[in-house]
């Protein structure tokens, strides 16, 4: 398919459009709308994130990985990045990595039982 009709509109449009392929579970299509959209915004943490969830959801675990350390780098107490960081790691065989991550996450979200 064209990848013009992944990149057309303004930045808004765009985020509805990815949006509304990730509400259909088109994780792919939502992916590449959104890799536009966080090139142009970078600093927004709304696009990365899904951008992170479609990748993970898509089985792009590294591309996931990646998009989520950045969104943890700069905002370290962005509680959904560290559980997403969490089970992305797990899912790709990596536990022992995950586990701060996932500890953080339930801490963040006043799970203290489970920290």
């Amino acid at each position: 398919m064209d990848s013009t009709y992944y990149d057309h509109g303004s930045p808004a449009e765009r985020w509805e459009r990815a949006r509304m392929f990730f509400d259909a579970k088109d994780y792919t299509a939502a992916a590449r709308v959104l890799t536009g959209l966080v090139e142009e915004v970078p600093e927004q943490t709304g696009p990365r994130l899904l951008l992170a969830r479609s990748y993970y959801h898509s089985a792009q675990l590294r591309r996931a990985e990646a998009e989520l350390r950045v969104i943890v780098e700069r905002d370290p107490v962005e509680h959904y990045a560290r559980l997403m960081l969490g089970r992305t790691l797990q899912r790709q065989g990596r536990q022992e990595e995950a586990e701060p991550h996932l500890r953080i996450a339930s801490a963040l979200a006043g799970d203290f039982g489970q920290a």
